[in-house]
């Protein structure tokens, strides 16, 4: 029996809520051997006093070793086993705006990208292109048209959107054509298995066509495109945890993944601090909260050492008003690292702080690593993170007599 279905059977209900303070990409790296790394460098008197009160500890989102994606580190964040259910990222934009797949469907997360005159990637998100100049770049790209296909064009947010094929024959298996670096062109649409060629050739006439349509474009002359997915089939919250679950976040990609899981997406927040906004406005209404901060990562995938400390530091300045809502549990953690000198996710575990009146004190005076790296919780898996919430808000059950 794995850990959810165990869960499962031992669920109960009370009035405690959970809430779960999410900063994407908050693990990080020391710039020069011995410095601090982000989280250690950054000022955070608020979450260094509930580190002084809970209990800290270092997660691997999958396994040690092995880096994760947004879409399977927020699936361990949440207690699903993410090698068992892999969800696409393509699946994950496209429910985050509000797109119902269906069983024809196949959904691609794309970026607009800049190309030089050779079609060599010059910037892969486009000079992170504002949201109000790449959705109408998006809309035009509808003129697409293929044979035996309907084609969906989303935008997204910034550089982002996202495209659904539907039809007959469609597989999911396809490869990314983002070959995460820059000087080379996209690559190929890929076919994994005989079900995804059709796939692929939609995919590489869409590409085709969409570069006419952006050729005069200044920055988003191109895209590539990333996680082709089918629609995926997990268990909700509600029926292994028992939980009346509620997301709040900016970006639609996170919403998507929380509304897979059965999440209530509230609110239409633009900032952390219209986030908390939401959450106080919907405390009584919910037992379960996550709430995503998304810009700690996107510094770190920008290289961007001082500006992730600020992050953190914006995300710091929030906590007094979660713990002032009087929460059984407050888990704060991340969904993966991403350290400023790597510019990407990396597979170094994931700091976790759980306060609770349950917790048993550990001994750290401060969140980050070093100080996580002894902390009670040990090091553990990201699917065991749920039954530790569960279990310190009293929701589960003793196991056998």
């Amino acid at each position: 029996m794995d850990i959810q279905s165990l869960v499962k059977e031992l669920k109960t209900a009370n009035d405690a809520k959970i809430v779960f303070y999410v900063a994407d990409g908050l693990g990080g790296l020391p710039v020069e051997p011995g410095g601090p790394t982000e989280l250690e460098a950054a000022k955070t008197p608020n979450l260094d006093a509930l580190a002084k009160q809970g209990v800290l500890g270092l997660m691997d989102m999958i396994a040690p070793g092995i880096t994760p994606g947004s879409g399977p580190g927020h699936l361990g964040l949440f207690g699903y086993d993410p090698v068992k259910h892999l969800i696409g990222r393509g699946a994950l934009e496209a429910t985050g705006v509000g797109f119902k797949l269906g069983r024809k469907d196949v959904a691609i997360r794309c970026n607009f990208c800049t190309l030089d005159p050779q079609g060599n990637i010059a910037d892969r998100r486009a000079g992170r292109i504002p949201t109000d100049e790449s959705a109408p770049l998006a809309i035009k790209l509808r003129q697409v048209k293929i044979p035996g296909v309907e084609i969906f064009v989303e935008p997204v947010r910034e550089h982002r959107f996202c495209v659904v094929f539907r039809g007959e024959g469609l597989g999911g298996n396809v490869a990314d054509t983002d070959p995460q670096k820059t000087g080379v062109p996209p690559l190929d649409p890929v076919p994994h298995d005989p079900e995804s060629r059709r796939t692929a050739e939609i995919a590489k006439q869409f590409f085709t066509q969409a570069l006419k349509i952006l050729a005069d474009q200044p920055k988003a002359n191109g895209l590539t495109m990333r996680g082709f997915a089918c629609a995926p089939h997990v268990p909700s919250y509600e029926e292994v945890y028992g939980l009346k679950p509620a997301a709040i976040a900016v970006y639609p990609m996170y919403k998507g993944l929380a509304q897979l899981v059965g999440m209530e997406i509230v609110g239409s927040p633009a900032t952390l601090a219209e986030e908390i906004d939401v959450l106080e406005k919907a405390w009584n209404d919910y037992d379960f909260f996550f709430v995503h901060f998304k810009y700690t990562d996107s510094r770190g995938e920008d290289g961007n050492f001082p500006e992730k400390v600020k992050m953190v530091e914006q995300f710091d300045a929030q906590v007094p008003r979660i713990v002032k809502l009087g929460p059984k549990v407050l888990v704060v953690t991340g969904d993966h690292s991403t350290p400023a000198r790597l510019k990407s996710h990396s597979w170094h575990p994931v700091p976790v702080l759980l306060s609770s009146d349950t917790c048993r004190p550990d001994g750290c005076q401060k969140f980050g690593e070093r100080e996580a790296l002894a902390g009670g919780l040990g090091h553990f898996p990201a699917v065991c993170l749920m039954p530790l919430a569960m279990a310190h808000a009293e929701k589960l059950e003793k196991f056998g007599a």
